[in-house]
């Protein structure tokens, strides 16, 4: 019996092209940002992010639109503050795509495995899972400038 034990790439550069208004995905950003080792392959990463990525560009189309009518080409050219070099923006966007990647990652886990430590794992997740849509949520609603509560009276 050999120690080897085979896992996904995780160091070698692998971006996934955006629109072009929003910026590209660095997966090598995304695992290290959210934990992933190298059990989840890059062929899985690249299936939740593009996923991801369609979803959350669904949502700010409207956003994208405005900005573009506005006559900014790019998320990073519309005027913003900075964070560690960037625009705010681009954090929160990257944000709701990594964290739905993670949630999205995190569900599809608890199938794997089925035994009495899978279920428990699972369960352990759960919050995971919920934090993640969270922490999405909040990034796209920021996004959109709008509050993160939804108050409805019946």
């Amino acid at each position: 019996m050999s120690g080897f034990i085979a896992t996904g790439s995780t160091d070698e550069p692998f971006v996934i092209t955006n629109d072009g208004f929003w910026p590209d995905i660095d997966v090598v950003h995304l695992r290290e940002s959210i934990r992933l080792d190298g059990s989840i392959t890059d062929a899985r990463i690249e299936v939740v992010t593009v996923n991801a990525l369609i979803q959350v560009n669904g949502e700010l189309a409207k956003v994208k639109l405005n900005h573009v009518e506005n006559g900014y080409t790019t998320i990073a050219a519309v005027p913003a503050f900075e964070v560690n070099g960037e625009s705010h923006f681009i954090h929160l966007y990257r944000r709701s795509i990594y964290c739905s990647v993670g949630a999205e990652l995190a569900e599809r886990y608890r199938s794997y495995d089925t035994s009495v430590d899978g279920n428990k794992n699972a369960d352990e997740l759960t919050p995971s899972v919920d934090e993640y849509r969270r922490d999405a949520r909040f990034a796209i609603r920021d996004l959109l400038g709008v509050g993160h509560s939804t108050v409805e009276l019946i």
